[in-house]
């Protein structure tokens, strides 16, 4: 079973007994004893010292008179060991003169008692001392920890009395109040001498302040910024209420003092941050949108215009991957500072500084902020007309132009500027936001580098693209998406070897062309779910042609680069072409040049592991992508499309055949099939079949159509041979000059 421990109240009391007479020693410590005391006798002062140095007694007892150290000069070296301060000493004597009592509490004696048997008397005064001993040691480790509360909250008290005939009155202040002045606690502070710390520009009102109150019998609170006598600025709270006697006359103040520096800068930098951008100094989009609204009305009370400039940085990305986020943060900083030079930049503007800025107050608003990532506000909260607004539009544009050090490198930027006035483009802060958007899109459409004031007309370009973009959401949803399917014919053979099958948006009556819902889906995303339908949408169709006429060949999908990076493309396949009971090469993926060597690194694992599969990976638009060949080697690649542009020149400028015959060599030394694009004529047919290329698609065989067509295409037309291509080899040869006919074929 645990034992309780036993705590210092239930231990017995400790007693020192100091007495040359050893029958009195041997009789007071047994007598003591008996009554639950703890004794430690000696018989001289000098080993009662000694004691007092190793231990500490809860009380001692000493024998006034004694050969060598008496009991007196016992005491008055007890006192001056460390902590025997407060220790109570209960003085023996048989002595009951005035002259020894008033001796013994000269030395430091806390009671004294003449000696006699009365022990219950002695053992009782005995503890009836460390009960006071006790009570002090309370106390006074109360007033400690009160002390070191308040130095811990720079803090302290003060009294204020009045004094009949001064004018300043008698000020107290604690020990830790003189520290949260500067002062030592040698004297007492005087009120003039706390006046003369506060600044004279804030003296006078303080000393208004001061009469008010007492005048009324008032509560003081006031915070003072008062310079200490080290030149340390500080803030100081006091607070006080009226004292009152006890016929009700007022006597004077009794309250606080507190240093509330750290807090107070603690509270303007959580406002500083709360208002203003950490990175660049600048207003944030909290105090834009407060300072656009002031402006705004001002600007309804005195018929003026303002402008708002949405300022975004072209190209800021590029920065951020390239050279990484420091750098960008440095550019960002850079273009604050330019921002603030090109217009009447206000750091700090308040109700109060507003207010005192009288008829003028609103060109305090002026200023350039961060709205958010590397978008800039620029507010001009009076301007004579849209002129003024272009004015500072250029030399901002102007400002940018100049290289910026980033990096250790100098680099270049530009912004696309957006401009919109009140109250002709908006009336509120969002209608300015918004229609300062607008133009800066505008902008961006129009190739950037460059300021736009807003028109209504640019925003019904941008309502547009909205509804279209919300109308693509839901063709998914309506089923609206469908595939149209072009061949790839063989020249040699004349038979159809596969399709590549291309996206078309069926809304309501119209066909929506790819130009004008791709990219805009590639910008919303939507091209993830939608690549994904085009995959299932190709394996349903490929078997239906399977079961029709014997379909073998594969139909290539078009495939962004983002989504082939996708772990779960893989699934995606293998889930199409399963649920139809296809193998996986019944699907081939195309991905353009451009974009397979924009995201090279991020798409070669998943190109390996489709190729293990079975899926056959083509490169779409071959020779636009100006970039390294070496990614032919080390990539599972099976076919490359030449790219219409060089198709359509072909036999009639050099460059292009020339173009045309590189790609059909490097395709037969790699092992690669080539397929020629946009086909739309004979001559070039029969240039790129001279060449070597013998798999092409295009116009000349025929457009892309939707499934059941392609059907019929294939029934009237490739079947019977009426097509006017098949005849071309029973004509006279065209001849074409500056070419040279390719050996082999690279078709095979």
């Amino acid at each position: 079973m645990a034992v309780s421990p036993v705590t210092s109240a239930e231990l017995p009391a400790r007693v020192l007994l100091v007495d040359d007479d050893e029958v009195n020693l041997l009789l007071t410590s047994a007598a003591l004893r008996e009554r639950g005391f703890d004794v430690t006798a000696v018989a001289s002062g000098e080993a009662g010292l000694q004691q007092l140095v190793s231990q500490f007694p809860d009380v001692v007892l000493l024998d006034a008179l004694m050969p060598g150290l008496d009991g007196f000069e016992v005491c008055q070296r007890l006192r001056q060991l460390p902590g025997q301060e407060h220790t109570p000493v209960l003085m023996l004597t048989g002595l009951d003169d005035e002259a020894s009592i008033e001796r013994a509490y000269q030395a430091g004696a806390t009671d004294f008692f003449i000696k006699s048997t009365q022990w219950s008397l002695l053992a009782g005064r005995l503890r009836h001392l460390l009960r006071a001993g006790r009570t002090r040691r309370e106390l006074e480790a109360s007033k400690s920890k009160l002390a070191r509360a308040q130095d811990l909250a720079r803090m302290g008290s003060l009294e204020w009395r009045r004094v009949p005939g001064s004018r300043t009155g008698r000020l107290e202040v604690s020990a830790e109040a003189q520290r949260v002045f500067g002062q030592t606690p040698v004297r007492q502070l005087s009120v003039r001498q706390v006046l003369r710390m506060v600044e004279r520009d804030n003296r006078r009102t303080l000393l208004r302040m001061l009469t008010e109150t007492q005048a009324h019998g008032g509560v003081l609170a006031a915070d003072l910024v008062i310079t200490l006598p080290d030149g340390r600025v500080r803030i100081v709270h006091v607070e006080a209420e009226p004292e009152y006697s006890e016929q009700g006359v007022d006597e004077g103040y009794t309250g606080v003092v507190q240093d509330v520096t750290d807090r107070r800068t603690a509270e303007d930098k959580i406002r500083h941050l709360a208002n203003y951008d950490s990175l660049t100094g600048l207003p944030n989009r909290r105090q834009l949108m407060w300072r656009t609204e002031r402006a705004l009305d001002h600007a309804r009370q005195h018929g003026h215009q303002c402008a708002v400039l949405l300022i975004d940085l072209d190209r800021f990305k590029l920065i951020n991957d390239t050279l990484g986020h420091s750098a960008g943060d440095d550019m960002l900083c850079e273009v604050a500072n330019r921002l603030r030079a090109c217009v009447r930049h206000s750091e700090q503007v308040s109700e109060e500084s507003l207010d005192a800025a009288g008829a003028r107050a609103h060109r305090v608003l002026e200023g350039a902020g961060r709205l958010g990532g590397d978008e800039f506000i620029a507010l001009l909260p009076d301007v004579h007309d849209e002129q003024d607004a272009q004015r500072v539009a250029m030399r901002i544009l102007e400002s940018l132009r100049e290289p910026m050090l980033v990096g250790g490198q100098e680099w270049f930027t530009t912004a696309s500027v957006g401009i919109a006035m009140y109250p002709r483009d908006g009336l509120s802060v969002l209608d300015l936001l918004r229609s300062s958007d607008v133009a800066m899109y505008a902008v961006k459409a129009a190739g950037r580098n460059g300021a736009i004031q807003y028109s209504p007309m640019l925003a019904g370009k941008g309502r547009e693209k909205l509804e279209l973009e919300t109308a693509l959401y839901k063709a998914l949803e309506r089923q609206e998406l469908v595939l149209y399917y072009q061949p790839k014919v063989d020249v040699r053979s004349a038979r159809m070897v596969g399709v590549e099958a291309l996206m078309r948006w069926q809304r309501g009556d119209k066909l929506v062309p790819p130009g004008d819902f791709i990219p805009l889906a590639e910008e919303s995303g939507l091209i993830v779910p939608m690549s994904e339908w085009a995959l299932r949408e190709a394996a349903r169709q490929a078997k239906l042609w399977s079961d029709s006429f014997g379909f073998a060949d594969a139909i290539a999908v078009n495939m962004p680069s983002r989504v082939v990076e996708r772990h779960d493309l893989i699934n995606h396949i293998h889930a199409a072409v399963s649920a139809h009971g296809l193998p996986h090469r019944a699907i081939q993926l195309e991905l353009t040049e451009t974009g397979l060597m924009k995201e090279l690194q991020n798409v070669v694992s998943s190109l390996h592991r489709l190729n293990e599969m079975g899926v056959e990976i083509a490169v779409d638009d071959f020779g636009t992508g100006y970039s390294s060949l070496a990614y032919l080697t080390t990539l599972p690649i099976s076919e490359l499309k030449i790219d219409r542009s060089f198709v359509r020149d072909i036999g009639v400028t050099p460059q292009s055949s020339a173009v045309v015959t590189a790609i059909i060599a490097l395709s037969r030394s790699l092992g690669l099939r080539v397929v020629a694009e946009g086909v739309e004529s004979l001559r070039q047919m029969e240039v790129l079949h001279r060449l070597g290329c013998f798999v092409m698609q295009g116009f000349l065989f025929s457009r892309p159509l939707p499934p059941l067509q392609l059907e019929e295409w294939l029934q009237n037309t490739m079947r019977p041979r009426k097509a006017p291509w098949m005849n071309w080899q029973d004509k006279e040869p065209n001849v074409i000059p500056l070419l040279r006919p390719a050996v082999g074929g690279a078709g095979d």
